[in-house]
Order: structure tokens, then C-alpha cells, then sequence
């Protein structure tokens, strides 16, 4: 009878058991796949990441090429810009020095072209040797162009910015192209002023000529005026012309090199650098230059300058004015001429003797005082080119000279060295300067002057 009742509770307990262990198995089945589920999705992350690590890798790789081709590209590009530079300053260092060269021949045809005039007699000779003197100044003008550029191009050229009259420098130009103006039949008015400004003296000098130049050169009828005014803070210097005028699509090609107009009948047209010149000097200066034109009217040139006090103004330096001097004759006077150029030296000698000189030629400082020794009495004048050979110094040369003759001989520096240095140089030593190529009445003047 127990078994018998036994059973069925054994029955309903394994129904029990039964069914708590599907609940069981049911959540361990959960667990489990749930488990299974995680372990995939780890997986997958874990996959992802090794992929995404070799695409970091493989970005970063790409990345570091880039930089590389970057610093190679900027390491070029350094190098050429290396090499523009180098080859910029050699250009303008030989175009210095090829220019520099090229006015010693220059002078000396010059001066050679002057002796022959003053031999000459005959009218149609003396036509010819003007047209020749007008086409070697045309050379000039070019060159001296040529010189200027490359020299600011190099950073030869330094502005020296000081207070400047304009008065006498206004009366320079005046004297200077007056008969210019008179040649071509045009009236020229230069209104003075009382006022200074600050500027570099050669360079307002060079920009206030070539707006003149051009001016007078364009201009067929009527005239040139220039004159100042206050304006504002600031001192405007005009230069006006009654010429044809330039159309407001060329007003700024104009201040391009070689750039230029139709000149008149009786100039011939330049080579398109005075502007260009007027542009960077007066950048370089920090001036401003404008222009104002109508075809057929007329144009102005405008230069704005900074004001100074006229009681800064320096005594430093004065120009010699040798239309002003008066001076007597050379006949018989004993010159002693320290120049290393043989053609120049030639030259310079058939001038003088022209005038009645009597001239002793020599090449260096020791040649001179060699030379002096056998001539055995003192020159009345000692001529020397600034730079000889070797490195010499016409200065040293000229002072050796005074040493030796225990005199402080009249002498004059003739170079074709436009540098502002060199001008300041023989300042210093008391000397005048006289620039090549010559002017023959130029040397005449000064050579008076320091003989009386």
C-alpha cells in the first residue's frame, strides 16, 4: 500500500523537478546565449579595432610621405629661392660694374671729341662732331639710367633722408634746364620757394631732373612750370607741362622701364627709365608721386614730400657753381694727371693741352712721385681718377703728392663712381668731384677756379 501510494507522489515530485530543471536549463540557455552573444559582439569590436588600427597605421604612413614630400617641396623652393636671390645680386653687381666700365671708354671719346672740335675749322666737321656729342649723351643718360637701377636693385643705394632747401636746389635746376627748354622753343618757369623738406638730396635732385627731362623732352608747344605748395602736412612739388598728355589706361605703365612716349621733332625719345627711376626713388624715400593728365591738356607731376625746419638744414655740403666763378685762362699751366685708363689718359691730355697745359701723365701714386722727381718743380694742379689700380685711391694718391711736394696743391677727383660715398669721400678731403663723362666747359670752369 506505501509503494502504491508512493508512486504517484514519486510521479508528481519528478513532474516538479522536471519542470524546474527546463526553468533551469531554460536560463542557463538564456545565460549561455546571452554569453555566446557578448562573445561575438567582442569579436566583432575586437576586429573592428584591428582594422581601424591598420587604417591609422596605414593614414599615419601616408601622412608622414605627405610631410616629407612637403619638406622636400620647401627645401627646393628654398634653394631657388636661394639661387633667385644669388643671381638677382650678381646681376645687379655686374651691371654695376659693367656700367661703371663702360663710361670710362665713354668719357674718354668725349673728351676726345672735344679736343677735335676746338682743331676743327671747318662747319660741316663741327655738325658732325655735335651729332656725335649728342648720341655719346644719349649713351651717358642711358648708363648713368642703368646704374641707378641696378643699384637700388642691390641695396648699393641707401637714402640718406636730411633736411633740404628747396631754393638753391630749385636755382640748380634752373641754371641746369633753362637752355634746354630755350633749344626747343619752350618757355620753362621754376617758382622758388622758402621751404625744406626731408629727403635725400641726389635722389629729389635725380627724381625733380627726370620729371623736368621728361617734361621738356614731350612737350611740342608752350611750356614747363614747377613750383611747390603746402598742402595738409605735407610740401607738394609740381612739375606741369602744356604736352599731349597720356591716357589714363598708361598712367601707371608709364613708371615701367623702358616705357615711353613720342617725343618732338627736335628731341629724340628716351629710353623709358626716367619715370621708372622717379617710382623707385620716391618708394624708397617713402614720398609719394602722383600724376594727373588729359590727352591733349597736359600733364602734372605731383611729388609729396614731409616738411623740415630750415634752421636744420646743413652747410655741409655746397655745390660749386661754376657759371657763377670767374676764372682766367691755362696757358702754360703745369697739371699733373694720375689716370690708370690709358684711352682716358690720352684723352684727358689732348684736352688740356688744347687749352695751353702743359701736362705730365702717370698711372699711380709712386708713378707721380717718380714723375715728379724728374720734372723737378711742383704741377699747379693735380688731376686724379678716384679709383686706380690695385685698389689705389686717387685720394691717397693726391695727398702723397701734397706730402711730397710739402704744398697743399689746387686737385680735383674725376670718377665715373656716382655712389653717394664716394662724393662724401672728397668732401672730406676738400676736394671737388667731377663725374665722367667730362663736360669739357665743366672742367675748364673748375680748373680755372682752382688755379686763381
Amino acid at each position: 500500500m506505501t509503494d502504491i501510494l508512493q508512486g504517484p507522489d514519486a510521479v508528481d515530485q519528478l513532474r516538479r523537478e522536471a519542470v524546474k530543471l527546463k526553468k533551469i536549463n531554460a536560463a542557463l540557455m538564456s545565460r549561455v546565449e546571452r554569453s555566446m552573444d557578448q562573445q561575438l559582439n567582442a569579436f566583432s569590436l575586437f576586429e573592428t579595432a584591428i582594422a581601424l588600427d591598420h587604417k591609422v597605421r596605414d593614414r599615419t604612413h601616408q601622412l608622414r610621405e605627405a610631410l616629407h614630400s612637403v619638406e622636400r617641396a620647401n627645401e627646393g623652393l628654398y634653394r631657388a629661392k636661394q639661387q633667385a636671390e644669388a643671381a638677382s645680386s650678381l646681376k645687379s653687381s655686374v651691371l654695376i660694374s659693367v656700367t661703371h666700365d663702360l663710361l670710362q671708354p665713354l668719357n674718354a671719346a668725349r673728351l676726345t671729341l672735344s679736343a677735335l672740335t676746338e682743331m676743327m675749322e671747318s662747319q660741316e666737321a663741327g655738325l658732325l662732331i655735335d651729332q656725335a656729342d649728342r648720341s655719346l649723351l644719349m649713351l651717358e643718360d642711358l648708363l648713368r639710367s642703368l646704374l641707378e637701377i641696378a643699384k637700388l636693385d642691390a641695396g648699393a643705394l641707401k637714402p640718406d633722408v636730411r633736411a633740404i632747401a628747396l631754393a638753391p636746389l630749385f636755382e640748380q635746376l634752373r641754371n641746369e634746364f633753362e637752355p634746354v627748354a630755350a633749344r626747343q622753343g619752350l618757355s620753362l618757369r621754376i617758382r622758388t620757394s622758402p621751404r625744406a623738406v626731408r629727403s635725400d638730396a641726389m635722389m629729389l635732385r635725380r627724381i625733380l631732373q627726370n620729371l623736368l627731362a621728361n617734361a621738356i623732352r614731350y612737350t611740342r608747344n608752350g611750356g614747363v612750370v614747377m613750383g611747390c605748395r603746402l598742402r595738409g602736412d605735407h610740401i607738394c612739388i609740381q612739375v606741369s607741362d602744356t604736352g599731349p598728355g597720356i591716357a589714363q589706361a598708361q598712367q601707371q605703365a608709364i613708371f615701367r622701364e623702358f616705357q615711353r612716349g613720342e617725343a618732338t621733332a627736335t628731341d629724340q625719345a628716351g629710353f623709358g627709365l626716367g619715370l621708372s627711376i622717379v617710382r623707385r626713388f620716391a618708394t624708397v624715400l617713402g614720398h609719394e608721386v602722383r600724376l594727373s593728365s588729359q590727352v591733349g591738356r597736359g600733364s602734372t607731376f605731383t611729388l609729396e614730400l614731409e616738411p623740415a625746419d630750415l634752421a636744420e638744414v646743413s652747410d655741409e655740403v655746397h655745390e660749386v657753381k661754376l657759371a657763377e666763378r670767374r676764372y682766367s685762362g691755362l696757358e702754360g699751366a703745369k697739371i699733373l694727371l694720375i689716370e690708370n685708363e690709358p684711352n682716358g689718359s690720352e684723352a684727358m691730355a689732348a684736352l688740356l693741352e688744347g687749352w695751353g697745359c702743359d701736362v705730365a701723365t702717370t698711372r699711380s701714386a709712386a708713378d707721380a712721385l717718380l714723375r715728379l722727381s724728374e720734372l723737378g718743380g711742383a704741377p699747379d694742379a693735380v688731376i686724379a681718377d678716384l679709383h686706380l689700380d690695385h685698389g689705389e685711391s686717387g685720394l691717397s694718391a693726391i695727398a702723397d703728392v701734397r706730402q711730397h711736394l710739402k704744398l697743399d696743391t689746387p686737385a680735383m677727383i674725376i670718377t665715373a663712381d656716382y655712389s653717394e660715398k664716394a662724393a662724401k669721400d672728397a668732401s672730406r678731403h676738400g676736394l671737388e668731384v667731377l663725374k665722367k663723362p667730362i663736360k669739357p666747359a665743366e672742367m675748364r670752369a673748375l680748373l680755372s677756379f682752382l688755379l686763381s
